[in-house]
């Protein structure tokens, strides 16, 4: 409750940007703010990341989408370090509808890198490769979070689901379980985990996504323990059986 109080988490918008949606999580309003029920976004915290713990263990993935300015470097940040996929600078229309283009464009990017890397560059006139570059720069900036991303998330987290409407239209149209930190101006109807939350604030935003990244590790921890328990067991099967089948031979 204190790193949340700390944070900023409980403050809302102005009272007149309010969406009535959001009644329930709100606590009260002081000069013209709402102020967002803690109690409620420590319960949805928590709900938030048992299920971003479990999809993690499960070997599933998590995409974290925020592009308003104040919250990319944190997301980004938060994302790396989990080892989730990211969309931090523009949703692309059809990043998950049309995930086909999009690997498309990806397929580009990782062309031009190895044309950079083999040499082809010093082959081509000035205007070739500063156009090559260009490009480059451009592609990385908007997908260098998902070039790895070959199918659908099992999840994904976003940062002012108000301003990331396409991604939540294009998560719903799909069923991709959405994960969300949803301040006072926002719907949470359409959203599957909420986490009622100032989505302004960067500490609040980091303190929430570094919550979600903390639920990524500790879920691909378990995922791999029972990974390695399963070899273990196999190896285990394998060697009685040899040793059945050798002493079946010995006995005949």
């Amino acid at each position: 409750m204190k790193q949340l109080l700390e944070a900023g988490v409980h403050f809302g918008h102005q009272t007149q940007k309010w969406n009535p949606k959001m009644a329930q999580y709100i606590f009260a309003q002081r000069n013209d703010i709402h102020i967002i029920d803690l109690q409620k976004a420590i319960k949805g915290l928590r709900a938030a990341y048992a299920f971003v713990r479990d999809i993690a263990a499960a070997g599933g993935t998590v995409l974290f989408v925020g592009t308003k300015k104040q919250v990319q470097n944190v997301m980004k940040d938060e994302a790396l370090d989990c080892g989730a996929y990211f969309i931090t600078k523009r949703w692309l229309g059809g990043t998950l509808t049309n995930l086909t283009t999009i690997r498309k464009s990806i397929a580009k990017l990782q062309e031009i890198e190895q044309m950079e890397l083999s040499g082809k560059f010093e082959h081509l006139t000035k205007k070739e490769v500063s156009l090559l570059k260009k490009e480059k720069n451009r592609l990385e900036r908007l997908l260098d979070g998902i070039r790895d991303m070959t199918k659908f998330p099992q999840a994904i987290f976003i940062v002012d689901t108000k301003k990331e409407r396409i991604a939540v239209l294009e998560a719903r149209r799909l069923h991709i379980p959405i994960v969300a930190i949803v301040d006072t101006n926002c719907d949470p109807e359409e959203i599957d985990y909420c986490i009622p939350g100032n989505d302004d604030a960067i500490r609040a935003v980091k303190l929430i996504a570094n919550v979600m990244g903390n639920a990524i590790i500790d879920g691909r921890r378990a995922f791999e323990q029972a990974k390695l328990m399963k070899e273990k067991q196999e190896t285990t099967a394998a060697v009685e059986m040899k040793d059945i089948s050798e002493k079946i031979e010995e006995d005949n």
